[in-house]
């Protein structure tokens, strides 16, 4: 990491919306350079407005995540501007809302690349960086669907489970060559991005996250946490918790329940969309690109289980006190 009086730097895939753009937010206002990834324009230039605003540096590169070329050609931009990088940040991804037989295989082929292999290659652009340096952080953004897959999304489960796999295999690695570069993975829960209004979709209602919906500053600061704390990962609101936990005890009880409410789950009663609205899957939507989604008045701002999580020794250091005062009364009480 770079030292207190040293702007950090920072590289954020998908940078220009959801919790990406969030995330830049986060870096932001804690006054980092940081370099925006992602394909469109006009999202970027938003995004880097508002990461000036917030009292930040940014640099928009347009970049497809699915070319390793232009992963790397934005690494060295980046480094070009700013210098050494700190933080790099793996959140771009794209998916398809349809049952897999309805998916054709060019478009799961575009969301696989996208997803996992857009975070393959950032991880391997930082990984060349920071190991010559011998220290450094990356943090790949997760969702609870890396541990339980859901029905609709087969694509987008698919890589989030590869890009878990990876990842592990990865920090074994650095771990036996003893290096100082870290990699933590943040699994989210539902969030209230714009990726529902410009995925590709092929079902009849609108296509909706799985409640409860976050606001998109919950996982953007959680990602800033585990970017500066020994984590190897981080769960992100009790419904994360949930799913993961509820998987690995009971996953034939998981596949039966998601097998009756996980299609009319994610679609919005009473929403109908059309097959031919634009989407991002091969090209940005213009005029789309923001922080949140439609589903602001579902979504919640607060998450108890993450700042539980986040503040271990503050809990532990109180169950030691409320201990310690109830051993003293006992004592008392008998005296």
């Amino acid at each position: 990491m770079s030292s207190k009086n040293v702007p950090e730097v920072v590289v954020i895939t998908g940078s220009s919306g959801g919790v990406g753009r969030a995330i830049a937010h986060a870096f932001a206002k804690r006054g980092a350079h940081i370099g925006l990834l992602a394909r469109g324009q006009e999202g970027l230039d938003g995004a880097v407005a508002e990461v000036e605003s917030l009292g930040g540096q940014a640099l928009a590169v347009p970049t497809d995540v699915a070319d390793h070329a232009q992963v790397e050609a934005a690494a060295a931009a980046v480094e070009e501007r700013f210098g050494p990088i700190d933080v790099w940040v793996n959140d771009a991804m794209s998916t398809v809302f349809a049952r897999f037989l309805d998916t054709e295989p060019e478009e799961f082929k575009r969301a696989t690349e996208v997803t996992y292999l857009g975070t393959v290659y950032g991880t391997m652009s930082a990984l060349k960086r920071m190991t010559a340096r011998d220290r450094g952080k990356i943090v790949q953004v997760g969702s609870a669907l890396s541990y339980r897959a859901i029905p609709l999304q087969a694509a987008y489960c698919g890589a989030k489970f590869g890009i878990r796999g990876f990842t592990d295999s990865i920090r074994t690695e650095l771990l036996h060559d003893k290096s100082k570069v870290e990699i933590t993975m943040v699994q989210l829960p539902g969030v209230n991005t714009t990726q529902f209004n410009w995925c590709r979709s092929k079902l009849p209602l609108h296509p909706t996250p799985v409640p409860p919906i976050f606001q998109p500053e919950i996982p953007a600061e959680a990602v800033y946490w585990a970017a500066h704390h020994h984590r190897r990962e981080l769960w992100v609101g009790y419904s994360t918790l949930q799913a993961i936990l509820g998987t690995t005890i009971a996953p034939s009880i998981a596949d039966r329940y998601l097998a009756r409410n996980g299609f009319e789950g994610q679609q919005v009663e009473g929403m109908p969309v059309s097959p031919d609205r634009p989407d991002n899957l091969f090209e940005p939507v213009p005029g789309m690109a923001a922080t949140h989604g439609i589903f602001d008045e579902e979504a919640t701002a607060s998450s108890p289980q993450l700042w539980a999580t986040t503040h271990r020794r503050t809990l532990a250091a109180a169950a030691v006190g409320a201990l310690a005062a109830g051993v003293a009364g006992a004592i008392g009480r008998k005296r």
